[in-house]
């Protein structure tokens, strides 16, 4: 496994971008509409790492609890259904099984935590 990102949820979107380009350094990559799940994502990057933030705004949310923006951490892995396959049989809870997100393959699991970490399928 490889990983990919972090995302944290966000309350405003443009804010949120200025804060992380104008004071943290980095560069917005992409920023886009996922009608599926009802929320706005834009990806950062920074030139010295492959790991990527993503801000993800939920459209309607309105309930922020201080502590609770993140969002989830990726991984990529390169057989999806091998990966869930041995989780499951150590326990692992698969918070959501897998399913294609545009042309993405993705699924969720929980840390012993309840954090959730999402795979994406990477051939």
């Amino acid at each position: 496994m490889r990983l990919l990102h972090t995302s944290i949820t966000v309350r405003d979107m443009d804010e949120s971008i200025a804060f992380y380009t104008q004071l943290l350094g980095m560069e917005l990559e992409n920023r886009r509409e996922i009608t599926q799940n009802n929320a706005e994502i834009a990806f950062l990057g920074m030139k010295d790492t492959q790991h990527k933030i993503e801000l993800t705004w939920w459209k309607g949310k309105d309930n922020y609890t201080e502590g609770d923006q993140l969002d989830h951490i990726a991984f990529a892995v390169k057989d999806m259904d091998e990966r869930i396959r041995k989780l499951r049989s150590e326990g692992v809870e698969i918070a959501r099984e897998p399913y294609t997100l545009g042309t993405s393959r993705i699924a969720f699991i929980k840390d012993p935590n309840g954090i959730w970490l999402e795979l994406i399928e990477v051939k």
